[in-house]
Formats: structure tokens, C-alpha cells, sequence
């Protein structure tokens, strides 16, 4: 009797075992599934496709991102970061990229590789240009850039034909300046901006 025991024991917790990492696998397979931390993506790099380090306190974007090339979605939202890479245009594939509530001051030339993006958050950074390759990002629905320092905007972005939302509020920017813009920027798209100033 304890002998047959002792076997469904074992065996429940083979089967227990094989189900759990089963169901592991599946997981993280599912293209929906997001990740929230460098040590779990690390282990499957090439199934990562939604990333989530908000509020993690980063300095620097972690260098093992951009060899995450499957990459759909990347939040790096309420961090300290202060660069954006070169190699951001490694990710070919992304589609939501979120880097509000950071320090950035500019956006490398290589932004503009990310041919696949809709989203494009940059609200509260310190930005002050905007480079011309963003003109590149031919899918790109929604650009926010409320409350950034911002002088003006390339002409460039008239080639942003997908555009449906530009957020501009938060940002000095004159009379002229913003009547440039609205003139610029592709008709169906919504543009908001506060009132004009005459500090420039």
C-alpha cells in the first residue's frame, strides 16, 4: 500500500511539474504578455515583445533592451534617464514607445528607423529640438510633447501623414510660431497647444 502511494505521489508531481512549466512556456509566448523586469526578459530575449520598466529609478536605458529586436512595446516612463541611444533604432519593430516623465534634452538622428511606430510619449522631459528624421516616422499616429522646452518644430513633421494627435501644451511658443505648426502639420490631425506668448 505504500509502495502505491509513494508512486501517485510521484506521479502527480511529475504531472504537477510538467503543467506548471507548461503553462510557463505558454505564457511567455503570448505576444500579450508584458514584462516588468530586465532578470525575467533576460531569459527569453527573442519572445519579448511588450516591456515595462516604469518607475524603476533607471539612469540609462539598459543596453540589453536593443538586443530585445522583437520588440512591439517599450515603457521606460517616470524614470532619470538623460540620453536616448543610437542603438533605440535597433528596435525596428516597436510600435508604442513611452519616455515621458524623464530627462531627456534630445532624440538621436536613429529615431527615425522606428518605421513601425504609432505612439510616441515624450511629455515632460527637457527637450529642446526635435531632429529632422522624426519626418521618418511615417505610421506615427499620436507625438505628445506637452511640457518640454521646446523651441519650434522642423518642418519636417509635414510628413507625418498618419498623425491624428500632436500635444504641444506647456510649451512657450509664439503667435507665429504655433501658426507655423497648424499649418505644417497634416489637417486631420488634432493639435493642442497653449496660449501664445511673446517670450521669444
Amino acid at each position: 500500500m505504500r509502495t502505491l502511494f509513494a508512486c501517485l505521489f510521484l506521479l502527480s508531481a511529475l504531472f504537477g511539474s510538467s503543467s506548471a512549466s507548461a503553462q510557463s512556456s505558454a505564457l511567455v509566448n503570448d505576444s500579450n504578455y508584458i514584462y516588468r523586469s530586465m532578470q525575467e526578459a533576460r531569459l527569453y530575449p527573442e519572445r519579448v515583445f511588450r516591456l515595462n520598466l516604469s518607475k524603476q529609478r533607471l539612469d540609462s536605458i539598459p543596453s540589453e533592451i536593443f538586443s530585445f529586436t522583437n520588440l512591439r512595446e517599450l515603457d521606460l516612463s517616470r524614470n532619470r534617464i538623460d540620453s536616448l541611444p543610437a542603438e533605440i533604432g535597433n528596435l525596428v519593430f516597436l510600435e508604442r514607445l513611452n519616455l515621458s516623465n524623464n530627462q531627456l534634452s534630445e532624440l538621436p538622428r536613429e529615431i527615425g528607423r522606428l518605421r513601425q511606430l504609432l505612439f510616441l510619449g515624450l511629455n515632460r522631459n527637457q527637450i529642446v529640438r526635435l531632429p529632422e528624421t522624426i519626418g521618418d516616422l511615417e505610421q506615427l499616429e499620436v507625438l505628445e510633447l506637452w511640457d518640454n522646452e521646446l523651441e519650434d518644430v522642423p518642418d519636417e513633421i509635414s510628413r507625418l501623414q498618419n498623425l491624428k494627435l500632436l500635444e504641444l501644451r506647456g510649451i512657450l511658443l509664439t503667435q507665429e510660431q504655433q501658426t507655423r505648426i497648424d499649418q505644417l502639420v497634416v489637417k486631420s490631425a488634432k493639435v493642442n497647444m497653449s496660449p501664445s506668448c511673446n517670450c521669444k
